[in-house]
Order: structure tokens, then sequence, then C-alpha cells
């Protein structure tokens, strides 16, 4: 790592993660409209936002920074590639962080730094073991990106585990310099059983992330500092179709994708820094 690199980490370690994330959750949700016409203005400038795909393609428009930054898109805007019946989709719009097996129970997350599946599912040993051995990608939205979170593949929500954490950024220098980063950042693991075994799509907050919402649960993040599990099988089912939106980031984050052990591969062309498309292809199942 290169000294700047080091310096923005020892900083996340400094900052009051949690208050200044609130901070700005707060002024996000805003409807006064200097405060968002600022936020949207300075945003769009910073990181060259383009709205040509957008639903809503003036700025002005949006009531809040949050209905602007989790903007949807327009319909046609994203068709479904991966469309074969045993093609997984791309998750979101952004760029691989890592990808490939689960050796035993650990997750690759960078040079020298690994993870347990089992710290990463919320200490669930039986649900961890579901995915020994098997196969995992990590998908990065940066800023600029369209931030809502869609189905890889056709699953019935099985349960969800909210896991409380600290909110370290989630880019290249944090990936490299903060051990164990996406199994200690607060987290929203989704667990849907599918028609090849179980799938686990996690949706990882960051610092200066406001939230997470799910189409079927609303705004999940932040809740009280413990594990909270949601067993989906007492209710209604909820079967989300491949290519379906399941939730957005409150500022963007990553997506940690788990498949079992023999059940999926991905793309061949695609490594760490590869660019994603939601509903593109991704992998497949075999």
């Amino acid at each position: 790592m290169n000294l700047r690199d080091k310096l923005f980490v020892i900083l996340q370690y400094l900052v009051p993660q949690h208050g200044l994330s609130r901070l700005v959750g707060m002024l996000a949700r805003s409807e006064v409209p200097w405060i968002k016409t600022t936020f949207i203005n300075q945003f769009m400038k910073r990181f060259g936002i383009d709205l040509s795909e957008a639903e809503i393609q003036d700025p002005d428009q949006f009531p809040t920074f949050n209905a602007f930054f989790t903007r949807a898109l327009k319909a046609d805007a994203r068709p479904l590639e991966a469309d074969a019946v045993n093609d997984i989709a791309s998750p979101a719009d952004g760029a691989v962080s890592q990808l490939g097996a689960i050796r035993a129970n650990q997750v690759f997350q960078a040079k020298g730094h690994d993870y347990s599946l089992y710290d990463l599912v919320g200490g669930d040993s039986a649900l961890a073991s579901e995915f020994t051995n098997g196969q995992f990608a990590t998908i990065y939205l940066s800023p600029r990106d369209y931030h809502r979170v869609h189905m890889p593949f056709t699953g019935t929500l099985r349960e969800t585990r909210y896991v409380p954490g600290d909110l370290f950024s989630v880019n290249e220098a944090t990936a490299n310099g903060v051990p164990n980063l996406f199994a200690r950042n607060e987290r929203l693991v989704c667990i849907f059983d599918t028609d090849n075994g179980p799938m686990a799509v996690i949706l990882v907050g960051a610092m200066i992330v406001a939230g997470i919402e799910t189409v079927f649960s609303g705004q999940v993040c932040p809740l009280p500092r413990e594990v909270q599990s949601t067993d989906y099988q007492r209710t209604q089912p909820i079967t989300l179709q491949k290519g379906d939106e399941l939730g957005r980031f409150l500022l963007g984050s990553t997506v940690v994708l788990l498949f079992p052990e023999g059940k999926a591969s991905f793309e061949s062309e695609l490594k760490a820094g590869s660019v994603t498309r939601v509903r593109g292809k991704l992998g497949s199942f075999h």
C-alpha cells in the first residue's frame, strides 16, 4: 500500500463511523430545497453522474438526495442478458472486487486477507456450512453507479440476518488494508432457496451508508447492536425472479454472493476489476 492509502485506512479507524454516517443520512433525507439541491449538484459534478438512462433525468425533480442516489433506470435500460435457464445474473452495476472458490470456510478478500463464512453470515455455523467449498463473488458499487440490487437467480426467501458492525469504506484501499472487512462491516444477509440449492445475497454497509432497504421489508439498517434474524418460511412465501429488484443502498457499498459447492461457476473472463452490469451474465449453474 502507498502512503496515501495507509493514511486513508488509519483515518477510517479514527473517525466516528456511525455518527458520521447517521448525520449524512439525515441530510440525505432532507427535502429542504437548498440542502438536497446542493448535495445533488455537488455529487453529480464530483462523480460525473450521467442521468441519460434514468427514469427521471432532471436533477431538480428528485425530492431528496436519497431519491436521486437510488434513482430508477428506464424500463429498457438493463434488459436481462443472463436469459438462459441456468444463467446467473449480475446483481448490480459495479466492478468485481474478487470472485472464485471458497477454500473450506475461507473467503478471499485481497492479497494477505481472508475472512470466514461463519463471521460473514453472523455466527451461524449451520448456515455457513451450506456454502463450504462453494463459490463467491464480491461486487463493489462505486458512488457513480446505479445503486439498486437485483436478483442473480430466481429464489424464495428463507431468512434474513441483520449483522451489526463497523462502517469502513469498502474501496480497494480498505480491502487491502482492513482485515476481515466484509465480515466486520454492518450487513444484511439474505438467504434464498433456488432450484440449484441455497444462495446468499449479502448487502454490506459502508462509511456514510445511511441504510439498506429491501423490497420485502423496507429499511432494515440501522437496527439494535445485535444480530437480528427473520424467518420468512413462517410467512407468505416471497419469491423473486431473476433480475427483479431486491433492495437498494442509501449511499453505496458492496454485494457478496455465495453459492454451494459444485453448483456454480463464473464467466472465465471475469477477474478483479472487471466491470459488471445489472442483469448481465455473471456465471451459470451446472
